[in-house]
């Protein structure tokens, strides 16, 4: 079978490869249908973040299952599924907490398309293997345009938990999302912010796509946020230390930053003692996409969320590795 892996930095192209079979019960085969660009793709594919050459790539998915292993009856054949990003078991001790994302019975990070150890491949494929079917898929709704919600099968339950917890506890937060690189779960953040009822969201980002994308979310877009009015919750999506340095400067007493990527240059200076008075949070890791899931398509379905606002270049299957370096704000490729 076909998939695509990342040659170097701006090139990645279609290989021959092995194709998937069951290897044991609870495991299901899904042939992806719809495939969309995460912005760690975009990282990869641009030299910001390591990949080995001949990687396979992708990640984010909603396909059609294909073939069940014994044992799996939450499923059936030809149904519509999110595929998640990580591989998680559902039953060891950190995806019983919600770290599916750090699942004990794999390779530590193992997923698809990131470069990881656990040889599960990627979602840029004619069909991939889920080993804990169970667990790990999420029915897509019923007549619902898979195009329109492949945001949801990664980037959205990221920024998801970036906000939705915290709002929880604080429903009255000023939001500030820091935007730049990943864009669009940063934008996705401003999204699920004002649809979970946050009374103010603002977007800061120089970039005049994403600034238009965050005002038809409803967010207020400014130059640069007002230093006399502290934010209770911060979202950094921008992998500057300077970023994440300014996130610390406007934090209200008691405040959350969540860092949705890491600052890949250098480490930020803080002031420990005024952190440690004004009792800061600070959130930094990868998302456990999975345990995000329910929550995501809550929003979506409950509170108005759309992911489909971010504008999306879809592409005809074959094209994936040419499109995924172009320099559209978010891409999709579609099987006919």
């Amino acid at each position: 079978m076909r998939h695509a892996v990342f040659v170097e930095p701006g090139k990645l192209e279609w290989r021959e490869t092995p194709e998937p079979v069951l290897q044991g019960s609870g495991e299901a085969l899904v042939r992806p249908l719809v495939v969309g660009r995460c912005d760690l793709d975009v990282a990869f594919v641009r030299g910001l973040m390591p990949m080995p050459g001949g990687s396979p790539i992708g990640h984010e998915i909603i396909g059609e299952v294909v073939a069940l292993g014994d044992g799996v009856e939450e499923f059936s054949l030809g149904q519509r599924v999110f595929v998640p990003a990580q591989i998680s078991c559902g039953a060891c001790v950190n995806c019983r907490r919600g770290l599916t994302g750090r699942c004990n019975a794999v390779p530590f990070a193992a997923s698809y398309g990131m470069g990881r150890e656990g040889g599960f491949g990627g979602g840029l494929a004619d069909l991939v293997r889920v080993p804990f079917a169970a667990a790990m898929l999420t029915a897509v709704p019923a007549g619902v345009d898979a195009v329109g919600l492949i945001g949801m099968a990664d980037m959205a339950p990221d920024a998801w938990r970036a906000v939705a917890p915290h709002l929880h506890r604080h429903p009255e937060a000023r939001v500030l999302v820091l935007g730049g690189m990943p864009p669009v779960i940063g934008l996705y953040a401003v999204g699920l912010a004002i649809a979970l009822g946050a009374p103010v969201v603002d977007y800061v980002d120089a970039d005049p796509r994403r600034a238009a994308v965050a005002r038809d979310y409803g967010a207020r877009v400014l130059e640069a946020p007002p230093l006399d009015e502290p934010y209770d919750l911060i979202v950094v999506a921008n992998p500057t230390k300077a970023a994440l340095e300014q996130a610390f400067r406007l934090a209200a007493p008691g405040a959350t930053i969540s860092s949705v990527s890491p600052a890949v240059d250098g480490a930020p200076e803080l002031d420990t003692r005024s952190l440690y008075h004004r009792g800061i949070t600070w959130s930094i890791g990868r998302p456990d996409c999975r345990h995000a899931h329910d929550g995501t398509l809550s929003a979506w379905a409950n509170c108005g969320f759309c992911s489909d606002l971010v504008p999306t270049h879809q592409v005809a299957w074959d094209d994936a590795p040419e499109a995924w370096a172009s320099d559209a704000l978010y891409v999709a490729a579609v099987r006919s």
